[in-house]
C-alpha cells in the first residue's frame, strides 16, 4: 500500500471512529408514545398490563420493611448474611474499600468458612479504585468473586454496559433491593459531607426468587457459571402455589436492548402515563428525555400533581446535576414542582403514583440508567407501602428549595455553560 493510499485509509478510519462517537452521543431515544388510556392504576388489570409489557412474572411479596439510610438498612443486611445456612449473593455497582465494606468482607468470609455459598458479583468499572486482592481472604475461605465487565479487548464493545444493580439474596429467601451499595458515602459521609440519604426495601416472598434471577443473570455473565444450586432458589416449590400469600409484585430488571428498548423506561413510561392524582419522585440523577417530560407535563394537563426532589448543591456529579437543570424549563412552565434537596446527597430512586404504586430499585431518572444499564426495580401496588415511603418523600421536601421559573430563568452563565458541556454527554449519564 502506498503511502498515499494509507494516509486516506487513515482519514477515513478517523472518519468513521467519529461518525460512530457523535452517533453514540447524539442519538435519540425511543419515544414510548402511548396513545390508549391505560386502565386506572387500582385495577388488578393495570398490574397485568404491566407485567406482560415488561415480561416479569407476577410473585408474592410476603413481607415488605422500608429501610431508610445506611443506619437501618446496613445493620439490617448484616444481621440476614450473619443468619445465612445456604447461601449469601451479593451483587454492587459500588463497593468501595471502607470501614462498613471491611465489615461486610469479615461477616461474608466468617459465613464462607461455615459452609455458606458465598457469591459477590462486582461492576469492574462502579468499583474500579477496589483491587481485587481486597477479596483474597475471603475467596480463601471459599467465598467467590466476579468482576462484571472488565476492560478487556473483547468486552470494549459492552464497556457502557454496566450492572447498576445494589442487591443481597440471602438462603433464596430474603432479599434487599434498593440503590445503596456498600461504601463510607452512605455510612458515615464524606469530604466533609454528611452520610448520603437512601432507601433500601427488605423482602420475603416468592418475589426474592425474580431478585434471585436477576443476580444469576449478572452470575453467568461475569464468570460464565449457571447459578443451579438448590439452596439458592427456595421458593421455586412454591410459585404459582395457591397457598402463597402476600402483596403481588413484580421485580423489573433492566437490561438495554440490541434496539434501545428497555423493561424499565416501560415500567416507568407506564405508571406516569396512568396516574390520575398524584406522582412523586426521588431522583439523584433527574435528566428526564424529551418523551418523559412531555409525559410529565400530560399528567400535570390531566389534574396530576407532579412532585421531584432532586439533589442541591451536594451532589457528587456536578455535570449532571448542570445538566439536569438545564431540562428544567419546560417542566417548571408545565407545571412541575421541582425542589433541591439542601442538607446533602439525596441518592433514593422512589416513584410513587396515586398513593398506590411503588417503584424502588436502583434505576435512575436518566437514560445510562433506562437505556444501558442493568438495572433492578421493585414494582408493587400498595397503599400501606405507598404511605410510608409518601412519610420520607414529604421530611425530604421540607429539606428542600423549591425551584422557581424565574429564578432559573436568571441561572448565572457559567452554570448555563456548564450545562452545555453535560448536554454533549448526558445521554451517557
Amino acid at each position: 500500500m502506498t503511502f498515499e493510499l494509507w494516509h486516506l485509509f487513515l482519514l477515513a478510519s478517523a472518519a468513521l471512529l467519529g461518525l460512530l462517537f457523535v452517533l453514540v452521543l447524539a442519538e435519540p431515544g425511543l419515544p414510548y408514545d402511548i396513545n390508549d388510556r391505560l386502565p386506572p392504576p387500582e385495577d388488578h388489570e393495570f398490574l397485568g398490563l404491566i407485567a406482560a409489557l415488561v415480561d416479569a412474572p407476577v410473585a408474592k411479596v410476603a413481607s415488605v420493611v422500608v429501610l431508610t439510610n445506611a443506619v437501618e438498612f446496613y445493620p439490617a443486611e448484616l444481621a440476614a448474611i450473619a443468619r445465612a445456612r445456604y447461601s449469601v449473593h451479593l451483587e454492587a455497582y459500588v463497593f468501595h474499600v471502607s470501614a462498613v465494606a471491611d465489615r461486610f468482607l469479615r461477616l461474608l468470609t466468617e459465613r464462607a468458612r461455615a459452609g455458606v455459598r458465598v457469591r459477590i458479583v462486582i461492576d469492574a468499572i462502579g468499583s474500579w479504585r477496589t483491587p481485587s486482592r481486597y477479596f483474597d481472604e475471603l475467596r480463601a475461605a471459599g467465598g467467590e468473586v466476579g468482576w462484571y465487565q472488565p476492560v478487556r479487548w473483547h468486552t470494549l464493545k459492552r464497556f457502557n454496559n454496566r450492572t447498576h444493580r445494589e442487591l443481597i439474596v440471602v438462603d433464596g429467601e430474603v432479599a434487599f433491593v434498593g440503590g445503596a451499595g456498600i461504601a463510607s458515602w452512605w455510612d458515615t459521609g464524606s469530604s466533609g459531607q454528611p452520610p448520603w440519604r437512601d432507601t433500601m426495601l427488605r423482602l420475603e416472598g416468592t418475589i426474592v426468587t425474580s431478585v434471585q434471577a436477576a443476580f444469576a443473570e449478572n452470575w453467568l455473565e461475569s464468570t460464565g457459571q449457571l447459578l443451579t444450586d438448590p439452596g439458592s432458589f427456595a421458593h421455586c416449590r412454591a410459585i404459582g402455589s395457591p397457598s402463597a400469600d402476600g402483596l403481588d409484585g413484580i421485580i423489573v430488571t433492566g437490561t438495554p436492548s440490541a434496539g434501545r428498548a428497555t423493561r424499565a423506561r416501560m415500567l416507568f413510561q407506564l405508571l406516569i402515563a396512568g396516574a390520575r392524582q398524584s406522582i412523586r419522585i426521588t431522583s439523584p440523577y433527574f435528566l428526564p428525555d424529551r418523551s418523559m417530560r412531555a409525559e410529565l407535563r400530560k399528567a400535570v394537563q390531566r389534574g396530576v400533581r407532579v412532585q421531584v426532589v432532586v439533589p442541591g448543591m451536594f451532589n457528587n456529579h456536578p455535570i449532571a446535576r448542570r445538566a439536569s437543570r438545564r431540562r428544567y424549563g419546560d417542566l417548571l412552565d408545565g407545571g412541575v414542582e421541582l425542589l433541591e434537596f439542601e442538607p446533602g446527597m439525596n441518592h433514593r430512586k422512589v416513584l410513587i403514583v396515586d398513593d398506590f404504586w411503588v417503584v424502588v430499585g436502583s434505576s435512575n431518572f436518566d437514560n445510562r440508567s433506562f437505556g444501558l444499564n442493568d438495572e433492578l426495580n421493585l414494582a408493587l401496588p400498595d397503599r400501606a407501602l405507598a404511605a410510608r415511603l409518601r412519610e420520607d418523600f414529604e421530611r425530604d421536601a421540607v429539606l428542600s428549595r423549591p425551584v422557581d421559573l424565574r429564578a432559573w430563568q436568571m441561572r448565572p452563565l457559567s452554570e448555563r455553560l456548564l450545562a452545555l458541556l453535560g448536554a454533549l454527554v448526558e445521554r451517557q449519564q
